[in-house]
């Protein structure tokens, strides 16, 4: 036998709840949709979402049978105002409100907060068509959704186990990778998108940090040779990008290390400082109008890139377990070195898992990671020299070399 409903507080709170919400939608649909187009304003949705709470606390028949005749009084009303509004907003949130009523009575506080959710959607009408239909773009939209599927469905179907010979390949961790690369450069296509040249170099050379600082770093040498002006900004912007891909660090360590990250942070929090002030020394607001900014056509990311990235990490990570097999942790730090030189997020990722293996022990990991710093200042700098020439050279140089400095001196007194 059924238990009789119980009115308390805790039901009073429920209806509170779903007059609340439904006050907050009508309100907002009535305002969006003035008379005579609207479906449902202020009262009708504050009585369905009353209706809602008051059938679900009777018993679940009760409210399934109110659920279904709020979908019928929808159609109906779709169907008298076919003429003048063909959309199916009101209706749909008509039959939500009501559900969003019978959810208050169970959890108040998420009915409360989805009915402010409805609320924000039904308001932002407008801007939500604005960017669907002229700012975003077809590319746009599509390397959304290739982000999309890669984090909400393929990720959670790939194998979270070690692989092969060596335990050292996990699918699933290099996958998040994969996404991660992914998804910053698609936040920098979109802050960019946003800001446009307003902070010129400095805002091109954070965003190009993660997707390559030492890209960014040759791209920044070679405006300097057709612009020389342009030195000061361009050294920062180069400071700019090698402080993001410094920031790459922290998702790459927990997805691969936790315990590590809270090992090396001081180092880590040190060489960025440097790199960041030496970022705003150079700050340039983008006056001359030189820097491009990306348009619709751009693409928000290069799944190559991705890609390319987890197979670098992957063979960075076999070649260090087998040197660590043959010649020992000394034979993996030399791999990850060498490593550093070209992708030193692979490299970093190499440095992870050996400490996470038990190969390394903190202070091997942390010295491994200043060894790693070095080796990525001495890359970019001689990629700084070839493509910008001396001057430019010199500065990234110097501004690199003293925020490995910093890291070192931070593990030595530490």
């Amino acid at each position: 036998m059924t238990a009789a409903p119980v009115f308390d507080n805790a039901f009073l709170l429920s209806l509170g709840t779903a007059l609340g919400l439904g006050l907050l939608v009508g309100a907002v649909r009535e305002r969006r949709r003035p008379e005579p187009a609207v479906v449902a304003g202020l009262r009708t949705h504050a009585l369905a979402a009353l209706s809602g709470a008051v059938s679900l606390w009777l018993g679940p028949v009760v409210f399934a049978v109110v659920v279904a005749l709020s979908g019928v009084l929808a159609a109906m009303s779709y169907r008298h105002s076919q003429g003048q509004d063909p959309g199916l907003t009101g209706e749909v949130a008509l039959v939500l409100t009501t559900l969003l009523g019978g959810l208050a009575v169970p959890l108040p506080a998420l009915a409360g907060a989805l009915g402010v959710v409805v609320a924000a959607l039904l308001y932002a009408k407008a801007p939500l068509h604005r960017l669907t239909r002229d700012l975003l773009s077809e590319r746009e939209l599509q390397d959304g959704l290739v982000l999309l599927a890669s984090a909400l469905v393929v990720l959670p179907l790939v194998p979270d186990r070690t692989l092969g010979p060596y335990d050292v390949f996990n699918p699933a961790t290099l996958w998040k990778l994969v996404v991660l690369v992914m998804a910053i450069s698609a936040l920098g296509h979109v802050a960019l998108r946003a800001t446009g040249n307003r902070w010129g170099l400095a805002v091109a050379g954070f965003f190009a940090g993660y997707v390559s600082s030492t890209a960014a770093v040759a791209g920044f040498g070679q405006r300097v040779r057709e612009t020389p002006a342009l030195l000061s900004s361009a050294v920062g912007a180069a400071m700019l990008a090698n402080f993001a891909s410094l920031t790459l660090f922290v998702p790459i360590l927990l997805a691969v290390a936790p315990g590590l990250l809270i090992q090396v942070w001081p180092e880590l929090a040190a060489a960025g400082a440097v790199m960041a002030v030496g970022g705003l020394l150079g700050l340039h607001r983008g006056e001359d109008g030189a820097v491009p900014s990306p348009t619709a056509q751009t693409r928000m990311f290069r799944f190559s890139h991705a890609l390319t990235f987890a197979a670098v990490i992957t063979a960075v990570l076999f070649a260090s377990a087998a040197l660590n097999d043959w010649l020992g942790p000394r034979g993996a730090m030399v791999a990850a070195t060498l490593a550093a030189l070209a992708e030193v997020h692979a490299a970093v990722a190499t440095v992870g898992n050996l400490f996470r293996s038990g190969v390394f022990d903190p202070e091997q990991a942390r010295w491994g990671l200043v060894g790693l710093l070095a080796a990525s200042w001495v890359a970019k700098s001689v990629v700084a020299w070839s493509s910008g020439g001396r001057a430019y050279g010199l500065r990234v140089l110097l501004g690199l070399g003293l925020a490995v400095l910093a890291a070192a001196i931070v593990v030595a007194v530490f």
